[in-house]
């Protein structure tokens, strides 16, 4: 099956991805007012699961309090979607999208009132991580962030970052790492964490920051790990000087950046940590799989048990 070939859920209905079609007057194409969740699905030890669907649903909720959104469904009936999306596809890893829209009305920019929203979900093949990226890493450039002040809202509205990953593209990158008044923000596709004398920095959570699924689980494994991680301002001249970088993100989960405009970082290879860093990922992921499964076995609705 190919992409082009799935099957996805539009308003409670599921069809042919070729035959969904949405008025021209909803208010995700005419003013990008929406929001969206992009939720990976992997395939190991035998379990097809995806990963963090509970927190993935729970910042879906925040995007949708933030822009004064209803949401049109519980987190059980989100999950039970998911599932059968997942279900009905062949490929051992996918890349589950979903969209919540304020709906089709009369194009003005004030809220509509008693429009129901528009829900789209659907799913594609998601390729295997490069094995030459995890060995190798990426380049990266850095530009001034120069998005809109709530970067923290999972919005549709992707301009300013499809810009960003289009510099990084222009100048052969594989990403854009923004900076802001002298500070690290994020990528244009990713959070950025910094490796610095055995420490691992990160910009604390605010409006000019999306927070990331894989970005705290990174944290969490720190944690639990016993390697310091300090969440704060990080200044532009730690980035430049750091030991390690790092993108997180759902489609890449952890990857080091190797060249920065040109630069080495560290040795110009992946460092220590990151190997470390990978290696308690990949068992993250199978514990939230067996979770899934368990889910799923015992018929619970609702929340994962953690």
């Amino acid at each position: 099956m190919e992409w082009h070939e799935a099957t996805c859920f539009l308003n409670g209905q599921w069809r042919p991805l070729g035959e969904a079609t949405i008025s021209v007057l909803d208010r995700g194409f005419i003013f990008g007012d929406g929001v969206y969740e992009v939720i990976p699905v992997d395939t190991l030890d035998g379990i097809r699961a995806p990963f963090r669907a509970h927190e993935h649903f729970a910042r879906l909720q925040r995007s949708c309090d933030s822009i004064g959104l209803a949401n049109p469904y519980d987190e059980a009936k989100w999950l039970d979607l998911l599932d059968a999306i997942i279900e009905r596809h062949p490929w051992p890893r996918q890349s589950v999208y979903l969209q919540v829209t304020r709906g089709v009305a009369k194009r003005d920019h004030a809220f509509p009132a008693g429009v129901p929203p528009t829900v789209f979900i659907n799913t594609s093949p998601w390729a295997a991580i490069p094995a030459a990226q995890i060995e190798g890493g990426v380049a990266a450039v850095t530009h001034a962030d120069e998005r809109w002040l709530h970067c923290d809202i999972k919005s549709i509205s992707l301009l300013g970052n499809v810009l960003m990953k289009q510099y990084a593209t222009d100048h052969d990158a594989f990403e854009t790492v923004m900076l802001r008044d002298g500070f690290l923000t994020e990528g244009s596709s990713a959070n950025v964490m910094v490796i610095k004398d055995g420490c691992m920095l990160a910009p604390r959570q605010s409006h000019q920051i999306l927070p990331g699924i894989t970005c705290d689980t990174s944290y969490l494994l720190a944690k639990e790990h016993g390697l310091t991680l300090e969440l704060r301002p990080v200044s532009e001249a730690e980035v430049r000087s750091a030991d390690e970088l790092w993108l997180s993100s759902s489609g890449r989960e952890v990857l080091p950046i190797t060249t920065l405009d040109g630069r080495p970082v560290g040795a110009g290879v992946p460092g220590p940590m990151y190997k470390r860093m990978w290696f308690w990922f990949q068992e993250a992921k199978r514990a939230d799989a067996r979770r899934w499964q368990a889910r799923k076995s015992t018929g619970a609705r609702g929340a994962m048990a953690a």
